[in-house]
């Protein structure tokens, strides 16, 4: 068995999620493996500082909308943990560039695994791409899994 690395324990699960149907499947994996490791589950959600509307009218009014889109997102996705046994912590914090800021939040928080859809909301919803989970795949010092 030389040659093998040691397998670490997965403890901390963190599940970056945006709201769209794909990053429930990844919910819905990562509350599989969390059942399976014993594990606790993180929820983040980036909600961008900067939004692609113009106009100061409009930014008080949609980051307020997209904190109680995240919040109730996050909600539900606390529920559907609870529902098969798993504990869920969700985290929203406002970010500049989402990669960087996923995993700043996993290296910090000492994850053991990342769990993320492969696309998520496209670019006129704003919060994840398909990019966002391929760059995170390359730049990540925490394992991910894509999940499909």
């Amino acid at each position: 068995m030389a040659g093998i690395a040691k397998m670490k324990k997965i403890k901390k699960i963190l599940v970056p999620l945006d709201g769209s149907k794909n990053s429930i499947k990844g919910l819905e994996e990562a509350i599989y493996l969390a059942r399976q490791c014993g594990a606790v589950i993180t929820g983040l959600c980036v909600i961008p500082f900067y939004i692609p509307l113009t106009g100061p009218k409009f930014l008080g009014p949609y980051r307020k909308y997209m904190k109680k889109q995240a919040t109730d997102f996050m909600n539900g996705a606390k529920t559907l943990a609870a529902k098969h046994g798993v504990v869920f912590q969700g985290k929203i914090i406002q970010g500049d560039v989402i990669i960087d800021d996923i995993n700043n939040f996993a290296a910090k928080g000492r994850f053991d695994l990342i769990v993320i859809a492969s696309r998520g909301f496209g670019q006129v919803k704003g919060w994840f791409l398909g990019s966002v989970t391929n760059a995170l795949v390359h730049k990540s010092t925490v394992p991910v899994l894509v999940v499909k």
